[in-house]
């Protein structure tokens, strides 16, 4: 379980530190510092190591500035890790020298450290890290997004798409990325003016959904999915023939509710084990 939690914590904690460049370095050091004291005060200094040397092959193989070069499947490798894990490796009996101090409760009853741990990763992974694993699979789908679109121009001219050559953009797409509205705007797309709100509505809906399933609030998590898809519906029914936000929505919420229901259960199986 450690092992599953510090490997989701330091890639988590690394896709955080990429979003403050250029000097992200000192970011990279920092973190690794206080993870390595983590590990060591838990008695789990190889896991951590480990933890650490997964993190830094994930900023590897899942760049935020282009697309992903292998695709999806370091996220899958990264589920498989994890699940292993916690599944064949279960608990550990002790907890170093934070076990004596550690103390937390509750409603639910105490919460070890190991769990504790497993829990905190899961959510930091689920703030940034899915937001490139989402990306990742619209990508490897070839995907419509809103930024391909170029605005109509002021005498009328129609939408029209950016061919496939067009240069990559630095920006990180989201499973929950609200489309741009591109009716009666003027100019290029500015890619960083649409995405904002996105990438901050989708760990959020992310976190919601990894609460409220821990919770067993499932009448509430269904109205709140049920409630973005009556959200969605005018800017999908305006799709036409194409499909392509409908494509867009379904493909990118669809993995993005998957993730945060995979850490969900992955929480939930550590506190039976």
């Amino acid at each position: 379980m450690i092992v599953a939690g510090f490997a989701l914590l330091a890639v988590g904690a690394a896709d955080l530190v990429r979003q403050f460049a250029p000097r992200r370095w000192i970011g990279y050091l920092t973190v690794a510092i206080i993870l390595l004291l983590l590990g060591s005060v838990s008695d789990a200094l190889l896991p951590m190591i480990a933890a650490l040397a997964v993190g830094a092959l994930w900023v590897w193989c899942m760049p935020s500035e282009r697309r992903a070069p292998l695709g999806f499947w370091p996220a899958a490798l990264l589920g498989i890790l994890v699940i292993g894990t916690v599944v064949w490796l279960g608990p550990r009996q002790e907890s170093g020298l934070i076990g004596g101090i550690w103390e937390l409760r509750s409603p639910f009853g105490e919460i070890p450290f190991d769990l504790a741990v497993l829990s905190f990763g899961a959510g930091v992974f689920l703030l940034e890290s899915a937001n490139l694993v989402v990306r990742a699979a619209l990508d490897g789908e070839h995907t419509w997004r809103p930024v391909d679109i170029a605005r109509p121009s002021a005498a009328g001219e129609s939408e029209s798409a950016v061919t496939a050559t067009a240069p990559p953009l630095a920006v990180t797409t989201d499973a929950a990325t609200d489309p741009i509205d591109l009716t009666g705007a003027t100019g290029p797309v500015d890619p960083l003016s649409g995405f904002k709100g996105g990438r901050l509505i989708g760990p959020l809906e992310r976190i919601l959904v990894l609460i409220l399933t821990l919770a067993a609030a499932y009448p509430i998590l269904a109205a709140m999915l049920a409630a973005k898809g009556i959200v969605r519906f005018p800017e999908i029914s305006r799709d036409g023939e194409t499909g392509a936000r409908a494509e867009y929505f379904l493909v990118g919420s669809l993995v993005s509710w998957v993730i945060a229901l995979g850490a969900a259960f992955l929480v939930w199986w550590a506190a039976h084990s």
